[in-house]
């Protein structure tokens, strides 16, 4: 299998001049095509942090990171967007959903404010409300639904489009056990039917086990 994630030496500082905190250093790993792995530490590790560089959301970092061969330290700031856009979706702890947008379109906001067409998209919408167990709530409002039903709103949401590569951080960390083992078998379904490669940052030992393999994070530096 190719590398999809080429994570090389890399080492991040937040502050100058005395008061600088390193959260990372000489970090390295790989994740391989249609993989889901785990980046597992505690409060404080860096695994947030690093989700952050290797999803191009902060470009202030020593080292390289390559997404499929390519190497994103040298992009220009446009054609970073695009690799986003194209094939990385993110998930986060907080579930992000305009409150005055039903279901459907928080799902297809994105892609919808980027020029593509609702008539086009439908099939895919279709698809992903299906795989998240949302066709019934297509309508609903954020307000209706629970915080596990918000949470699968955000990851239909990152996932149409088919990104290859799907970024999780902490997604199970605003939920219950039972909501949390409901995206926990999502991602499991995504990764395995849709061939999504998978990163999720976690500190539970329970949601870390079902990637494929876990990599852990200490005080920065991968152990």
């Amino acid at each position: 299998m190719s590398s999809m994630i080429e994570v090389k030496n890399v080492s991040k500082t937040f502050g100058k001049g005395g008061s600088e905190n390193k959260v990372l250093t000489d970090a390295g790993f790989e994740v391989k095509k249609g993989e889901f792995v785990s980046l597992m530490g505690a409060s404080g590790s860096g695994k947030s942090t690093l989700l952050y560089l290797i999803g191009g959301l902060d470009r202030e970092f020593e080292g390289n990171i390559l997404i499929d061969s390519e190497d994103i330290t040298k992009m220009s700031e446009r054609k970073l967007s695009q690799l986003r856009l194209e094939k990385i979706g993110f998930v986060f702890q907080f579930y992000n959903l305009v409150q005055n947008l039903n279901v459907e379109d928080n799902i297809l906001l994105p892609l919808t404010v980027k020029g593509k067409k609702r008539s086009e998209l439908e099939p895919e919408l279709k698809e992903i409300l299906e795989i998240t167990g949302l066709t019934e709530k297509r309508k609903a409002m954020p307000a209706e639904l629970s915080g596990g039903q918000q949470q699968r709103v955000a990851v239909a949401r990152a996932v149409l489009g088919n990104p290859e590569i799907l970024l999780a951080d902490e997604a199970t960390g605003n939920l219950d056990s039972v909501s949390g083992t409901e995206i926990m078998n999502l991602f499991k379904k995504l990764n395995e039917k849709k061939g999504i490669t998978i990163l999720q940052v976690t500190h539970s030992a329970d949601c870390a086990a079902y990637g494929n393999r876990t990599i852990n994070i200490e005080n920065g530096r991968i152990v």
